[in-house]
């Protein structure tokens, strides 16, 4: 049995009222049939709300508003231990660059996130989703080049941190994802938006490493 863990930010740990992305992707990995428990030291919506739109599935995660490499990095290895999870859902980045470290910063805390992941599970298996650009980089060109770059540098760290036992996987941004409209205030997703998410990690799961199936796109 496959232990998903989802880490996130706001995007990922949603608010009251929410579905979340966490939700939709449970949903496909029930209708695909895919053996698997979710896992994690949190359960709450931002907050500490449990007011979910569909309080009906496995609520667990490691997500948090305002949260992001930094932060994460120094309890991942606790929580997989904690958990024993074995494969890592990953959004994060939005925060760190916008309010905490620089595109060079962050990719060094991605490093550091997977040592420690790995230090307490050699075999964990990680997915990690590019940042989306939010409405501020619309209007803010220095943050939308950080952005820009990290995701460079993240994906040359995928690239040199995958290991046969351990892989790093990068999903990709859906082409169609529009902050327009698949959020909400121009950064966190809406219902549409969190099929996009769901689906990003689901395609990628997939297609790398055949676990589930596609993602029904509409």
């Amino acid at each position: 049995m496959l232990r998903f863990m989802f880490v996130g930010d706001s995007m990922t740990i949603g608010s009251a009222g929410e579905h979340t992305w966490r939700l939709r992707m449970w949903q496909h990995l029930r209708a695909t049939g895919t053996d698997c428990a979710v896992v994690g030291p949190r359960t709450a919506l931002y907050g500490g709300t449990h007011d979910y739109a569909d309080p009906g599935f496995p609520q667990r995660h490691l997500a948090g508003w305002g949260e992001g490499w930094q932060h994460m990095a120094p309890v991942i290895g606790d929580a997989v231990t904690a958990a024993g999870a074995d494969t890592l859902l990953i959004s994060l980045g939005l925060i760190d660059l916008g309010f905490y470290t620089d595109a060079e910063q962050t990719a060094e805390n991605v490093r550091r996130f997977v040592a420690a992941a790995r230090a307490a599970n050699p075999a964990v298996r990680m997915v990690m989703l590019p940042v989306i650009p939010n409405v501020r980089a619309e209007t803010d060109a220095p943050f939308a080049a950080q952005v820009a770059h990290f995701n460079t540098l993240l994906a040359k760290a995928v690239a040199d941190l995958s290991e046969p036992r351990s892989p790093l996987l990068l999903a990709s941004v859906p082409e169609s994802y529009d902050i327009h409209r698949d959020t909400y205030d121009g950064t966190h997703p809406n219902a549409s938006g969190e099929h996009k998410l769901a689906g990003a990690f689901a395609d990628a799961l997939h297609q790398a490493w055949d676990i589930g199936g596609p993602y029904p796109h509409s």
